[in-house]
């Protein structure tokens, strides 16, 4: 029975094998031919498994566990020609990696802004300047984002960042030293802030 058993699991590993093979093929088949506009990987992260997409033109969408039907909404906002293609990743899983090890301080790949507008863009784009390991204030990149009253606006832009931990959210605190809200909860923020040593309990 034992023999049986293992001539099974072989032979399910063998047809898993040979699927994910031709689906790898197929992805660079597809992505040579010019028909993938958005590819998606899930990369493995000390915050579970993250979501993250790229256009031509950069990195689109990171997300954490728990935000369904992402590539369905990437079909829907910016091209339906999407497809799971992990080695079109590989750049931004290995900053990824890197900066979870504590060796990358800042993130060099491209960033596709697509997905963000107007006072959104603004304000997430003084975020990715903030350095790693520093903290700075939603009044602070309110102003940094031409609007100094406009810190709610910020909080609300900052809440739906697109890229979290790329474009650096997590750095945005409450006047006061509160951490304020983050959109992958705030276990993942302190997290975050821990691996750059700027939280402390």
């Amino acid at each position: 029975m034992r023999d049986i058993e293992r001539e099974l699991a072989r032979a399910k590993k063998g047809r898993d094998d040979l699927a994910a093979g031709a689906a790898s093929r197929f992805a660079d088949e597809a992505g040579a031919a010019g028909l993938v506009d958005v590819a998606y990987a899930s990369v493995d992260s000390p915050l579970g498994p993250l979501f993250v997409a790229s256009t031509r033109k950069g990195l689109v969408r990171l997300a954490y566990p728990g935000e369904t039907d992402l590539a369905a909404e990437l079909a829907s906002s910016i091209s339906p020609r999407v497809l799971e293609a992990p080695a079109r990743l590989d750049r931004v899983r290995r900053e990824l990696d890197e900066y979870f090890e504590g060796t990358r301080r800042r993130f060099e790949v491209e960033i596709d802004w697509r997905l963000i507008s107007g006072f959104a863009t603004r304000v997430l784009r003084a975020t990715s300047r903030v350095p790693y390991g520093r903290l700075v204030t939603y009044r602070e990149v309110a102003r940094r984002a031409g609007s100094p009253n406009a810190y709610r606006a910020a909080g609300n832009a900052l809440g739906s960042n697109p890229i979290p931990i790329v474009v650096p959210c997590h750095r945005v605190v409450r006047e006061g030293g509160g951490l304020g809200g983050y959109t992958g909860g705030l276990d993942r923020k302190r997290l975050l802030l821990r691996i750059e040593g700027a939280y402390e309990e």
